[in-house]
Formats: C-alpha cells, sequence, structure tokens
C-alpha cells in the first residue's frame, strides 16, 4: 500500500475513534490485526483480531464521554507510519483507585500502524 493510502486509512480510523464510531474503526482493520497499548512502558490492553480489538474498543468507547486524537505528524518508517498523537479524553466513569468521571485527560503519545491488504494490519499505542 502506497503512502497516500496509508494515509488515508489513519485518517478515517482516528476520524472514527473520535465520533466513538467502533464500526468505522473496524472498517480500517484487517481481520487478523493486532493491537497493542503500552502506557510508561507497560503493556496495559492488547488484542488478536478484528471481534477482539472490538471487544476492547467497545469498553475503551465506555470509559469516556468525550474525546479527540488530534494527529501532529507522521512520518514513514519502512513498511509502518508513526503518527504523534496528541490526546483529550473526558472520563464517563470513575477509574478504581484513579481518576473520578469527569476528569480531562491530557497526553501525547504516538500510534504505529502497519498494513496489508485487508487494511491496517498492526497497531501499537504508545503513551
Amino acid at each position: 500500500m502506497d503512502a497516500p493510502g496509508r494515509r488515508d486509512l489513519i485518517e478515517r480510523y482516528v476520524a472514527a475513534y473520535n465520533a466513538f464510531d467502533v464500526e468505522g474503526m473496524l472498517a480500517t482493520l484487517s481481520a487478523d490485526v493486532a493491537f497493542r497499548n503500552f502506557s510508561s512502558g507497560q503493556l496495559t490492553a492488547q488484542s488478536d483480531g478484528k471481534e477482539a480489538f472490538r471487544r476492547l474498543a467497545e469498553q475503551g468507547k465506555a470509559l469516556f464521554s468525550e474525546r479527540e486524537q488530534t494527529v501532529v505528524s507522521l512520518r514513514e518508517e519502512g513498511e509502518s507510519t508513526v503518527v504523534d498523537i496528541a490526546y483529550r479524553g473526558r472520563l464517563a466513569v470513575d477509574i478504581p483507585g484513579g481518576p473520578v468521571a469527569g476528569t480531562l485527560i491530557e497526553l501525547t503519545g504516538q500510534s504505529e500502524f502497519s498494513f496489508g491488504e485487508g487494511g491496517i494490519t498492526r497497531l501499537v499505542d504508545r503513551s
């Protein structure tokens, strides 16, 4: 997949994420997509396959009353595209031992996307 095709998929994924549109997110993914999320270097979530990703996406959707990823920059690194992201979200629920509903979370991170014939085949988020 060429760079413009990759960017289009990333833009569609981010727009669907921001709109809480799980079906739209899934439409950009391959059937065997692998997802990993790291926070402060620790693996905090993972899924393998579209249905497992759907379950995680539905759980994540329920945690926030509003959320927005903003693409700060994109760069091609071999077979992957690395995206610098600014993130902002407001919690919809209390997190046990953590912040309470209504708390605004702002952070920066990176998302690494890999691609295949069926769409995005791997997504690694780091914050």
